[in-house]
């Protein structure tokens, strides 16, 4: 059975079929608008010499596929499944040379994405699905109280860690609340990345190697991957793959403190006088990744198979892919990758999973039982003298010279998860998924800031009064959560006749949260400051969804639905006595929840397969992240109620013996809907009406491929484009954090020349060398600020992988 998107065979996937405008752009290239003009050229040359061609003999012609997905618990054509979802198979990530989740989901309607790079991808989601989300797109450089509002799995395991997209069966995005079967946290939707299992009686080998260079990058990138099936016996089989990556960075960073031994920024003319010494740093947002998977498949009988799993990834980053707004402190301007930070920003993380599924045949049902345990931790520094410089807080150290604010951030968590799920066989007139579900989490997030070289400077400049600044720490925070929850669920399909069918479902479930909070403040002797705060909160609750189809013609229905979704509270535990204390009201936040109604179409019409639908979501109490009044403590409060409603298309098919494509459309009209007071009433952040950010009203994804025979192989031409309109960059009528963003396109290219068992593929990455800014730091926030002795600039606007040329030669054994 197939379980892929769309023509799986040698070398074909989906690509672009339209070219959308392109804005002038202001990156200086060095090589790649003759290799985009020579791409572009070809597929718009394409379509004419297919039609031309016969086929040559033994060359498979490009088709459509059935799609099969198991987001309902059972295996079922993409088709019947009675709401909006999509899905992408393997085959088309690898053929399309996708490198990260962010070039994933553009390429699927309905998902909007703050591609915050590499960096930062695993520290919050950047997904939006159906306009839910009320932060700054700017988040990213610390692990967020409040989880996202889409829930991400990795097969059965609920887990955002953003593993590599190495050996994956298929990615299902499943849109609009999923509380009934996925639980907490899926107020927007679910993505499930579904990878490879072994296969018995079957031996299956593949080496990938890639060569890439990015614009204004001044090295070459490369990755390698390799996977291995092996039958062991009869009744097991082993599956092994793994990863590396090493991609030179493209980012400078212009102005950066040279330091001494002990990690100062230099004294060239001795520590009280203000000369510095800077660098520029080259190419310093370098990634390195290292992944690795093995699986063994235990299937003694046709009723009983055990899938035991382990994967593991370690990355290193060199620093933040930006550039920086505006001047330095000399007055000269930030060309487009050049970052005005006067420290590196490196990061680094680890993430390992272990997985046990069972699954037993009944006869009437399917059991399947679902063992997981997983750890994910990370640390990333980031440059915060310009948010110090832009709050007069450096003049609180007497502006000592050669400033340095470093915030060392660190996350994590780890948990055990265990589920049960009971599936009925698809015979007669009811079909039902029952199940129960649970977790034990702990999560935890850090932060030490240091104002560098303070502590040396006053000592100097004050002999005798050292006791009064105890060291360069001046802010020590740690939050730890334990959280526990236990749910039972299940999903009851009535089918009334052969083509009208009534399903619904429920997730009852309690959850128990403690939270604790450390937090130390300043380092004057005089003025310390700790506080320690604990909180638990509890909820059970009751989700419920409905829904209703109609198949009109044997491949085409209507559905609607009904669904809610659920996020938990939880406690913020800043401080409410001493020097720093903030309104008792910043302790706690509610829970947020959203009831989604929806009306579509979809089926499959000849070659083609569509989806039509529209949506509203009512969203009561939203979660915002945000830092409190006076201090600026993390913390995480409720605006009162927000909607989104939109439209959603999709249009998936093939014409003729060598072309498929697939269009994509959305309108999001994301708002408030009643003010948003702080939870202390000293601040109107939103008025009603006020657009949520980082959700584009509009946005459009193409993609298309063209398959010639040539010789005694296939070369298959493909392309894709994505177009989304402005966003806003926040929620906030404070101008140090609200912009418009500008729309922007991305569009991509790629040839393929199959034959034998090799593949290789030239690709090109954002022909236009678009910037895609998706989020911004702004210079009110973090700018330069030279009277306080602050030269650099920490503002900066997040940018899309700029233009990128490669080649991969992939070989099957």
């Amino acid at each position: 059975m197939h379980r892929h998107t769309i023509a799986i065979r040698q070398g074909e996937s989906n690509a672009m079929t339209s070219h959308y405008g392109r804005k002038t752009h202001h990156r200086q290239p060095r090589y790649s608008l003759l290799a985009g003009a020579v791409v572009a050229g070809l597929l718009t040359q394409a379509a004419p010499a297919i039609a031309q061609q016969a086929p040559v003999e033994g060359a498979t012609p490009t088709e459509l596929d059935t799609i099969v997905v198991t987001a309902q618990g059972r295996e079922q054509d993409i088709v019947a499944v009675p709401y909006n979802i999509s899905a992408v198979s393997g085959e088309t990530i690898e053929q399309q040379n996708i490198l990260d989740t962010a070039e994933l989901m553009r390429g699927v309607a309905g998902v909007a994405v703050v591609d915050r790079g590499a960096r930062n991808s695993s520290v919050v989601s950047g997904l939006r699905i159906r306009g839910l989300n009320v932060d700054s797109s700017a988040l990213g450089d610390y692990a967020v109280s409040a989880t996202s509002t889409v829930a991400t799995y990795v097969d059965k395991t609920p887990l955002f860690a953003n593993f590599l997209l190495s050996d994956i069966d298929r990615v299902e995005v499943l849109r609009g609340p999923q509380g009934t079967l996925y639980g907490s946290g899926a107020l927007g939707g679910a993505v499930r990345f579904l990878l490879r299992q072994p296969e018995l009686g079957a031996w299956d080998a593949r080496l990938s190697g890639s060569a890439s260079s990015v614009s204004e990058s001044g090295s070459i990138g490369w990755s390698g991957s390799g996977t291995l099936n092996v039958p062991v016996s009869d009744t097991l089989a082993m599956r092994f793959n793994v990863t590396v990556n090493d991609f030179p960075g493209a980012t400078d960073y212009r102005n950066v403190y040279k330091l001494d031994a002990s990690g100062l920024p230099t004294a060239p003319n001795g520590v009280l006088d203000d000369a510095a010494e800077y660098e520029r740093v080259r190419d310093a947002d370098f990634v390195r990744q290292n992944y690795g998977r093995a699986s063994l498949l235990w299937k003694p009988s046709d009723r009983f198979d055990a899938t035991l799993s382990y994967m593991a990834q370690a990355d290193r980053f060199g620093g933040r892919r930006a550039t920086s707004l505006g001047s330095d402190g000399w007055g000269v301007p930030y060309r487009d990758l050049e970052v005005g930070s006067v420290q590196l920003e490196p990061a680094a993380r680890h993430v390992n999973l272990a997985s046990l599924e069972a699954n037993i045949d009944l006869g009437f049902a399917t059991l399947t039982s679902s063992t997981s345990s997983y750890n994910h931790e990370g640390d990333i520094t980031s440059e915060n003298t310009g948010f110090y410089a832009q709050n007069g807080w450096l003049g609180f150290y007497y502006n000592y010279p050669r400033p340095l604010a470093s915030a060392v951030r660190g996350y994590g968590e780890k948990a055990f998860t265990q589920e049960f799920r009971l599936t009925s066989k698809s015979v007669g007139s009811f079909d039902y998924v029952l199940g129960a579900y649970y977790q034990d989490q702990d999560r935890f997030a850090t932060q030490v800031s240091y104002l560098r070289g303070f502590k040396r400077w006053w000592d100097a400049a004050f002999p005798g009064f050292e006791d009064a600044v105890i060291s360069d720490v001046d802010f020590g925070y740690r939050q730890d959560e334990r959280f526990k929850e236990k749910a039972l669920y299940g999903e009851l399909t009535w089918h009334a006749t052969d083509r009208l069918q009534f399903t619904g479902g429920f997730r009852h479930f309690r959850h128990d949260a403690d939270t604790t909070v450390a937090q130390t403040t300043s380092n004057w002797a005089s003025l310390v400051d700790s506080s320690l705060s604990q909180g638990d909160e509890s909820d059970t609750r009751t989700l419920f969804k409905g829904n209703m189809s109609w198949f009109f013609t044997d491949d085409s229905q209507l559905y609607a639905t009904i669904s809610e979704g659920y996020r938990r509270g939880g406690t913020n535990g800043t401080p409410t006595t001493g020097n720093f204390a903030e309104d008792p009201a910043w302790r706690t936040y509610r829970s947020d929840t959203v009831r989604n109604h929806e009306l579509g179409v979809k089926g499959r019409v000849g070659k083609a397969m569509y989806n039509a639908n529209l949506f509203y979501v009512d969203w009561k109490d939203p979660q915002v992240n945000s830092a409190t009044t006076f201090w600026g403590f993390f913390a995480v409060q409720n605006a009162q109620k927000a909607s989104t409603r939109g439209v959603e298309l999709e249009l998936t098919g093939s014409v003729g013996a060598g072309f498929t494509y697939n269009l994509g459309y959305t309108y999001t009209k994301a708002q408030l809907e009643a003010d948003a007071m702080s939870v202390d009433g000293a601040y109107i952040y939103g008025y009603k009406g006020d657009t949520l950010p980082g959700v584009p009203e509009h946005r459009f994804n193409a993609a298309g491929s063209y398959g010639i025979p040539m010789g005694n192989g296939l070369l298959t031409l493909r392309g894709d484009v994505y177009y989304q309109s402005e966003s806003e960059n926040a929620l906030s009528l404070n101008p140090k954090f609200q912009r418009t963003l500008d729309g922007f396109p991305i569009l991509n290219a790629s040839a393929t020349y199959s034959i034998d068992k090799w593949d290789v593929t030239l690709w090109l990455k954002n022909i236009a060398n678009e910037e895609g800014i998706s989020g911004i730091y702004t210079e009110q926030y973090m700018g330069t600020a030279p009277a306080e002795g602050y030269y650099g600039n920490g503002s900066k606007a997040l940018v899309a992988l700029p233009r990128t040329l490669g080649l991969t030669v992939s070989y099957r054994f």
